[in-house]
């Protein structure tokens, strides 16, 4: 499955600078005013997995003690789709600034990452003037509950519904619809969001046509200045809700990281190398980029299996409770149709045990069947009737 991440805020949060930071490139079009991003700017960008360059090193010296051959099997990394969404402003849910075809694009993702600013900058225009991240949050969780609302507001009244039992083609499960319907209208009209009144999975399922904006998990990202960004990361309190804000005015989210676009833009310009020494200069281990990643693999509950050929090493990206059929599935369709049994190891095993090999003469390999459920970090090998 492929994760697809849509970055959205109010003009000049810094989310073009983030997305051309992530990209590596500049693809969507930065400058200081607003709507400079007309429309959605696509890009797909790799999962940082370092265990992928360890699974490497191994089957290279596989084949070589094998083959007397240097030869390395390439890497094939798990992907994020980020899409870059123009900038929001209130009233956008009306038709405001250029139309709610924003929205629209909102809709096809499965994370909403909301970008709100922190940093002051005379020269960057903020468009509700003061600098206020919380402020900017509250627009655009409006935003996305009014444009949720329009869409409730279109749906018809089942037949049968007045009289309280289903008639003609109406079904149980359309007046069960109809009655989450109101009960939404009802709460969103509150300020409450979808996936706040929607909890139960087969009521998640029923509303799932709908497409609802509120629905959709989301994950807030601060833009901040080099120096908050420090202050943050080096006191460890990314993530806690003691100390989740550098703005008193904003939320202590817990889904919440800091990142420096301005930082990550500089850090594209550099090899991996000049990278790390640029990181470990503030004090950082890791990039804004690999936290994001990390934190939405987490909000979706994703993993990822390893497999480790001759041909290619690769991730795949997985739900957290997944079956072996189904994992097999992700590489080919075929494979779940004709699953025998997996062989299994996790990855600190086959790296102490130096791969395949070594792993099977002493048994730490195992046999898996249909009931297995896969484990992030599983190097598998699926077994498949052809």
């Amino acid at each position: 499955m492929n994760l697809s991440v849509g970055i959205i805020g109010l003009p000049n949060a810094g989310k073009s600078t983030l997305f051309n930071a992530l990209l590596k490139k500049q693809v969507a079009f930065a400058a200081n005013y607003p709507f400079a991003t007309i429309e959605p700017n696509v890009g797909i960008v790799p999962v940082p997995d370092a265990r992928l360059n360890e699974l490497q090193k191994i089957v290279r010296d596989s084949i070589a003690s094998l083959q007397n051959d240097e030869t390395k099997p390439p890497i094939v990394p798990a992907t994020v789709k980020f899409v870059d969404i123009a900038g929001l402003v209130a009233g956008a849910s009306k038709g405001e600034s250029l139309d709610n075809k924003f929205l629209a694009h909102i809709r096809e993702v499965d994370l909403i990452c909301q970008v709100s600013r922190s940093f002051t900058d005379p020269e960057v225009i903020h468009v509700a003037g003061e600098v206020d991240p919380r402020r900017d949050e509250k627009i655009i969780e409006t935003e996305l509950i009014l444009a949720d609302l329009q869409t409730l507001e279109k749906q018809p009244e089942p037949f049968g519904f007045a009289q309280g039992k289903p008639q003609g083609k109406t079904t149980l499960d359309d007046i069960k619809r109809w009655k989450l319907i109101l009960k939404l209208k009802q709460e969103l009209n509150s300020g409450n969001s979808a996936h706040e009144v929607i909890t139960d999975a087969q009521n998640v399922e029923l509303i799932r046509d709908l497409h609802l904006l509120t629905m959709k998990p989301v994950l807030y990202i601060e833009n901040v200045s080099e120096d908050q960004l420090s202050s943050v990361i080096l006191s460890g309190s990314e993530g806690s809700s003691a100390s989740a804000s550098l703005d008193s005015s904003a939320s202590p989210q817990n889904d919440k990281i800091y990142i420096s676009a301005k930082i990550e833009s500089e850090l594209a310009a550099l090899s991996e190398a000049e990278q790390k020494e640029y990181l470990l200069s503030l004090g950082l281990k890791t990039s804004g980029l690999e936290r994001l990643i990390k934190k939405a693999y987490e909000q979706l509950g994703l993993i990822s299996f390893l497999t480790a050929g001759e041909k290619e090493i690769r991730a795949w990206t997985i739900t957290r409770g997944t079956k072996a059929p189904q994992a097999a599935g992700v590489i080919h369709t075929d494979f779940e149709k004709g699953f025998i049994k997996a062989e299994v190891i996790s990855f600190n095993e086959f790296v102490a045990l130096g791969g395949w090999t070594k792993a099977r003469e002493i048994g730490k390999v195992r046999l898996e069947g249909k009931e297995y459920i896969m484990q992030d970090g599983d190097v598998v090998e699926f077994k498949i009737n052809a």
